[in-house]
């Protein structure tokens, strides 16, 4: 399980590592280009119910901790569909990875 810690002083917020890779590589890229925005999830079974929403600012402190040393290998459509869900107005939304079927 990573962590993504966020503002000053750091917030944990517990992602899994894969789906933290791919989320850092579409909030890395907004914020490099000086854009603020939300990111939203689901909390996880193991947490109370509802959802958490968090505004993202290029000024606000961010880290991201992995808890495997390896990075995971990257899907193109999960990374496209997390970019896509940036550029709405409802920000970033952290969905599930889908997989391709071995017949597509």
């Amino acid at each position: 399980m990573g962590i993504m810690f966020y503002g000053s002083p750091g917030t944990a917020i517990e992602i899994e590592d894969r789906a933290l890779a791919h989320l850092k590589i579409v909030i890395s890229t907004k914020l490099r280009r000086g854009e603020s925005f939300t990111v939203s999830w689901v909390h996880p079974d193991d947490h109370p119910g509802g959802r958490s929403t968090i505004w993202l600012h290029p000024s606000i402190p961010l880290r991201f901790v992995f808890d495997g040393a390896e990075q995971p290998e990257l899907s193109r459509q999960w990374i496209e569909e997390l970019a896509s869900s940036a550029h709405s107005s409802g920000g970033i939304k952290l969905i599930s990875e889908h997989f391709e079927s071995a017949e597509d």
